[in-house]
């Protein structure tokens, strides 16, 4: 069995859940890491006995000696390194969002296809096992052909708190959070046509917009609802789940609170099962649900890898996820549906 050698560039909040998911993989292995703050360097090289730190990407890359890299560092990064990964020919995977913009986005695609390396962005979200259990309940066909779906994540969590930087940018959460509630819906009910969204701001310490609610048509004619919130104070706190409801002609389908999966059929009855994920040696709740996702799309990346095929969050796949969070912003300042046709041509 081959053991693909990997290097990390970011060593910040959430890169130590992207350790933790290669370090028990045992067909890869993090030989390199790079951070431009000397202490956060110190302390993932530490924990994780990295030997090989590095200040500067170019450095690392220079050096070399590794199969693939993970970009764990913020939006801001992400064109110049994955370029500089291009240029060195060295696979890649990428944290989201994947980029500032569109262009920046197409660009870093066609620099990995010019250089002939696999791009995947880190869509973890729909890697999450309750996730993948609706969708194979979907696919199954328990409740006929599906119409209409909702996919909700609102929460009061203070996601500040560890991720201070979220706080200042203009765009907050269809960018942060909402491109990964919009990525399970094109998972679930595919490849959307047109998208129309009302956003608002209500916390008034934050620069960008905390709450958006967004209508999907699909191009298979159906009709989904994404809806986020960080201002949404619950009796019991429900962050990180995210809930899903699908209407279909011969039943239904909700993901409820606590990872209760109810499957109804219109003949067939109802099933009931908890489909909590796995809470992993190095996980703590309530991020497991996330923290094992991260787990399963790094084991398919090295699949991928090893058996030559794209992966399913791929820079290309990615793209169509990207543009509906530009659709996003333009329609919430325009107040206009906007036709997917229109950015991604």
């Amino acid at each position: 069995m081959k053991v693909f050698k990997g290097a990390v560039t970011g060593c910040g909040f959430f890169a130590v859940n992207q350790m933790h998911g290669w370090q028990d993989l045992d067909n890869a292995e993090i030989v390199a890491i790079c951070d431009r703050d000397p202490e956060r360097l110190r302390i993932v090289g530490d924990q994780f006995g990295v030997a090989r730190r590095y200040a500067s990407a170019e450095t690392m890359f220079a050096d070399g000696g590794f199969d693939f890299v993970d970009i764990a560092t913020t939006v801001a990064s992400h064109r110049a390194l994955v370029e500089l990964a291009a240029r060195h020919k060295v696979p890649t995977i990428c944290q989201k969002p994947f980029a500032l913009n569109l262009d920046d986005a197409k660009a870093m695609v066609k620099a990995a296809d010019d250089a002939g390396v696999p791009l995947m962005v880190h869509e973890n979200f729909r890697w999450q096992t309750p996730l993948m259990a609706v969708k194979d309940a979907l696919d199954s066909g328990a409740i006929g052909k599906p119409f209409w779906g909702r996919v909700s994540f609102r929460s009061g969590y203070d996601i500040f708190a560890g991720q201070p930087y979220l706080a200042k940018g203009k765009r907050f959460i269809v960018e942060d959070l909402g491109i990964h509630v919009l990525d399970i819906a094109r998972y679930l009910f595919g490849d959307v046509d047109r998208l129309t969204a009302r956003t608002l701001r209500v916390r008034p310490d934050i620069a960008g917009e905390d709450v958006a609610t967004m209508l999907l048509d699909h191009a298979n004619g159906i009709t989904s609802v994404v809806d986020c919130s960080y201002s949404t104070f619950l009796p019991e706190e429900q962050f990180p789940e995210t809930f899903i409801e699908i209407d279909g002609s011969d039943g239904t389908i909700r993901l409820s609170k606590d990872y209760k999966l109810v499957i109804h059929g219109r003949t067939s009855g109802t099933s009931r099962r908890d489909v909590e994920p796995e809470l992993l040696p190095w996980a703590a709740k309530p991020w497991h649900n996330i923290q094992e996702s991260v787990a399963i799309i790094e084991k398919h990346w090295i699949e991928s890898l090893a058996t030559g095929t794209e992966p399913a969050t791929s820079g290309h796949d990615n793209l169509k996820t990207f543009a509906l969070v530009d659709a996003a912003y333009l329609s919430a300042e325009t107040g206009r549906t906007v036709d997917l046709k229109d950015l991604l041509g």
